[in-house]
């Protein structure tokens, strides 16, 4: 148990290094869906080893991706630009339309994700959904943005 705690602090830079980067300190830059994502992980988390309930962390999946599809749903409903287009359209140009039903995609994929998430966690055992949760949700998503290249293929017009 105690490799368990000294290896803690690396894997906390490591994850740190991943979403923010080392230039983190200098920029002081964090997107608030990364905020919002540390503070489900820490009430869940904490809830989980307080409650010694696996559930809590399971809901947490759920909860992140449910949250991704409101906030693409609500960015289309109620700004000029989803946030698909925000992140996406300096790189690639759609017409308007393709872009809303493009952010609808995502927005429902997430949506079924985390309905997905809990079926199979009160479904299945905690290590099946580990499992489903590392793989089979990667493998989903996967799978998702092959479907969506496929459709966005002929709407393409790469910037240079």
């Amino acid at each position: 148990m105690k490799l368990l705690y000294d290896f803690f602090p690396v894997l906390i830079f490591f994850i740190g290094y991943k979403l923010f980067g080392i230039l983190w300190l200098r920029y002081k830059k964090v997107e608030p869906m990364h905020i919002v994502a540390f503070v489900l992980v820490l009430v869940f988390g904490s809830a989980t080893l307080l409650l010694h309930d696996t559930m809590f962390l399971k809901w947490k999946v759920s909860i992140v991706n449910w949250l991704f599809g409101v906030g693409c749903l609500f960015s289309q409903w109620f700004s000029k630009r989803s946030i698909i287009q925000r992140l996406m359209e300096q790189n690639i140009q759609l017409p308007e339309l393709v872009w809303k039903r493009l952010n609808s995609m995502w927005a429902w994929f997430f949506i079924l994700m985390g309905t997905l998430n809990l079926y199979v966690a009160y479904h299945y055992s905690t290590d099946i959904w580990v499992d489903f949760k590392v793989f089979g949700m990667l493998g989903l998503t996967v799978v998702f943005v092959i479907l969506q290249t496929l459709y966005l293929y002929k709407h393409l017009k790469i910037s240079s």
